[in-house]
């Protein structure tokens, strides 16, 4: 079970790659703004692509968190970003910069060790209501207040980091209680999934999470919003994991490879989002016609 949420979660966070890069290049091809955009963006092969891909990554995130801890599917998803790498090049026909491929192995040899120290376990999907109650009054408290600090943040890169640690709060909290409403699916069927609070809940944090990611991206610059929403994902996911569902993780003399891991994975993720930043910022490569 759990090698299968690994597979489900590696495919969403490629899914997810493809989305956001096909998304993209649809927008940079259009000069509207508002409902125009969108009404523009929906004829778009391109757009229609990425949406695809968006939702195909959610159904693979449901998947991995119906079959494996949350604090080993959310951790996961951090690859998206040197997926992410790899498509926006050729998608938009930039040269991949050398130095990406030092973050892309930083990220790929540090989440292996991270998460092989670190073993997750435990794939309970429920939890008491006496559980998700503090977790939901943490959560929705620090989102609220990262996002009126970041109101009053002058520096586009600090108003970046503080929407972008919103948004990263809010989607851990989004895969929470989508673990919880996919596990009542999966052993109630759809009805009890319509009437679980969960359901409603994992829409209006999903929903949350987008939309502070798109402000963090309209605030500053890539490089300082992505690690924030990498890491602090990641972070908050393990510790709702270890909370609401039981879910543990080995200490001892483990946390020195652990730390190393992370340590690994946030040199990777700077690298990459400095990255992914200049092939989005670099005019087109020259093609022989």
């Amino acid at each position: 079970m759990i090698e299968l949420a690994a597979v489900f979660a590696v495919a969403g966070a490629a899914s997810n790659a493809v989305g956001t890069a096909f998304q993209r290049k649809a927008a940079s091809v259009s000069s509207k703004s508002g409902l125009r955009l969108l009404l523009d963006l929906v004829r778009r092969p391109a757009w229609v692509i990425g949406m695809a891909g968006v939702i195909g990554a959610a159904i693979f995130q449901s998947l991995a968190l119906v079959n494996g801890p949350l604090a080993l599917v959310q951790p996961l998803f951090i690859l998206e970003l040197p997926f992410a790498l790899l498509v926006v090049g050729p998608l938009l026909h930039r040269h991949l910069p050398a130095y990406g491929w030092w973050g892309v192995g930083s990220v790929v040899l540090g989440l292996a060790v991270m998460l092989a120290s670190a073993a997750p376990y435990g794939a309970r999907d429920q939890a008491p209501l006496t559980h998700w109650v503090p977790a939901l009054v943490l959560c929705v408290g620090a989102i609220v207040a990262v996002t009126l600090l970041a109101r009053h943040e002058r520096s586009p890169t600090g108003r970046a980091a503080l929407l972008a640690s919103g948004s990263a709060i809010a989607n851990a909290l989004t895969a929470a209680l989508l673990k919880s409403a996919t596990g009542t699916f999966a052993d109630e069927g759809f009805e009890a999934f319509l009437l679980s609070w969960q359901t409603y809940g994992f829409a209006l944090a999903g929903t949350a999470a987008v939309l502070l990611l798109e402000n963090a991206l309209q605030a500053g610059p890539l490089a300082a919003a992505q690690p924030a929403l990498t890491i602090g994902d990641a972070v908050v996911s393990l510790a709702l994991g270890i909370t609401l569902f039981g879910e543990r993780i080995r200490t001892g003399w483990w946390l020195v490879p652990e730390a190393c891991g992370a340590l690994l994975i946030i040199a990777g993720v700077l690298v990459l989002s400095r990255a992914v930043q200049n092939l989005i910022e670099r005019p087109p490569r020259s093609r022989v016609a």
